[in-house]
């Protein structure tokens, strides 16, 4: 099974509203802003169409959608990056995948990495950095930055973590849908 974009809107329009764990945005703002954010730094349609599909997996979890609490509130690594892997191999090439799959390890590496970076994390991100793993070592963080997208995946975490502006406006989802259909395999 694959998705497309329409179901890609319908899992925005549907699960969009939940809360961005712990954050002052929901899961769609936060989508919508980190997209923004890329569009923003003149980043090609494949980064923002990740940026956009970064956490898609959150909504693809149904359980989240009842939670009182954040999943790394109750000790869970909901491995949220691998998710929506599967569904989206066949709509969208490897430019796309990738970075979504290495953000979570991209924070691990900016935490190992860049003074100060970890002191900018939410405390929900602070709890997630632990459950993923913890902050990577010098061996792992060479492993991680020698891999082709780990760029793109680095500069997707830098806006993930900007992306939790409440009320921040921003384009609708349709505009991010349109950059994203540039970019579907055919």
């Amino acid at each position: 099974m694959t998705l497309d974009l329409a179901e890609i809107a319908r899992l925005f329009a549907e699960r969009g509203r939940v809360a961005y764990a712990g954050e002052p945005v929901s899961q769609l703002e936060h989508a919508l802003q980190c997209a923004w954010l890329a569009e923003q730094a003149g980043a090609g349609d494949a980064l923002v169409t990740a940026s956009l599909l970064h956490d898609l997996g959150h909504l693809l979890i149904a359980e989240h959608q009842t939670l009182a609490r954040s999943p790394t509130e109750l000790g869970i690594d909901d491995r949220h990056q691998y998710i929506a892997m599967p569904l989206l191999r066949g709509i969208f090439g490897a430019e796309v995948r990738e970075p979504i799959r290495l953000h979570v390890d991209a924070k691990r590496y900016l935490c190992a990495t860049r003074p100060g970076y970890f002191s900018r994390l939410s405390p929900d991100s602070v709890r997630s950095l632990a459950l993923q793993g913890g902050v990577m070592d010098n061996a792992a963080a060479q492993r991680f930055a020698d891999q082709p997208w780990a760029g793109d995946a680095v500069r997707l975490r830098l806006w993930d973590e900007e992306a939790k502006v409440q009320g921040l406006d921003t384009p609708p989802l349709e505009h991010f849908l349109e950059i994203a259909a540039r970019v579907l395999l055919h």
